[in-house]
């Protein structure tokens, strides 16, 4: 069973989805996954399969939109702050201890993309999280904007940000820059799969979907590194799944925040890239993996 509700995140309303098991039994509190989606994506685009899987095997799913994007409140639409974005997330799970099929000591969270590097985040700063999956998270997204463009246009879009810095100062004007584009126009997720697949999954958002992000969260987002201190996760349980093709998060850097994270940790390796989790083989791993893990550490605990 489903419903469409809302929460609240410093005085606006994010949407959320909010799933139960169908044989729910009434005064029964049953463990939670909190699911947030990627950078400038909607709830509604290729993450309700997940969230059907894991209510199906017993969990409660808080499956939400960040302020500013989807069906949730907030201006300027498309701002991606890191630090806002983790405040919804403790939101998101403040609001699910509190529904009455929760067992409030029983929380994991879900994060795909950027979601996945907030999801590691809040695994070392929060005690309420008790398990994660991070699907191709983002996990060092100052080396990986390295990787995906060249010095020279590294240095140019630095200057696009500096000047836009300015012009917000001056006159409070917002600009924008697309998510994605076809392949030789610009966008901040400029490679073909993001374009197909977004494509491919833009409807299901039903219109509320904006191909747009602000430059305010392109700033943020070159210099994000969400887990400044891996130690403080442990002993929170990680479990890892990346794309050996992914090119918008590098598994070799995932990879590396698993060799150097203590137990309990998994890492889960997937034969695409970034977004094959959500289809096909690759969603059947995924699925399979995550709903493993949180049986493992939120069922049993």
């Amino acid at each position: 069973m489903q419903r469409r509700t809302s929460f609240e995140s410093k005085g606006l309303k994010c949407s959320v989805t909010f799933y139960t098991p169908d044989k729910a039994a009434s005064g029964n509190r049953y463990p939670a996954i909190v699911m947030a989606h990627g950078i400038g994506l909607t709830k509604e685009m290729g993450l309700p399969q997940f969230a059907e899987f894991f209510a199906q095997a017993g969990f409660v799913v808080s499956l939400f939109d960040y302020r500013y994007l989807g069906a949730s409140e907030g201006e300027p639409r498309g701002q991606m702050l890191p630090t806002e974005q983790h405040e919804d997330f403790r939101n998101a799970i403040t609001w699910t201890q509190l529904q009455s099929e929760v067992d409030p000591e029983r929380i994991g969270l879900w994060g795909f993309s950027y979601s996945g590097g907030h999801a590691l985040h809040l695994a070392a700063f929060d005690p309420r999280v008790k398990a994660i999956v991070a699907q191709m998270p983002t996990v060092n997204a100052f080396l990986n904007s390295r990787r995906l463009v060249s010095p020279l246009e590294l240095d140019e879009l630095t200057k696009v940000l500096s000047q836009d810095r300015i012009k917000r100062y001056q006159t409070g004007e917002v600009s924008y820059f697309p998510l994605v584009a076809p392949p030789g126009q610009p966008s901040f997720l400029a490679t073909p799969d993001a374009f197909n697949w977004i494509e491919s999954a833009k409807s299901a958002s039903e219109g509320r979907w904006e191909n747009r992000l602000t430059f305010e969260s392109i700033e943020h987002c070159l210099y994000y590194e969400p887990i400044p201190h891996l130690e403080a996760i442990f002993p929170t349980p990680v479990c890892l799944i990346v794309g050996e093709k992914d090119f918008l998060a590098s598994p070799d850097l995932t990879a590396s925040v698993y060799a150097r994270a203590m137990e309990p940790k998994s890492l889960t390796i997937l034969k695409g890239g970034h977004f094959d989790g959500f289809q096909g083989e690759g969603f059947e791993i995924a699925s399979t993996t995550a709903l493993e893990w949180f049986e493992k550490y939120l069922q049993q605990a």
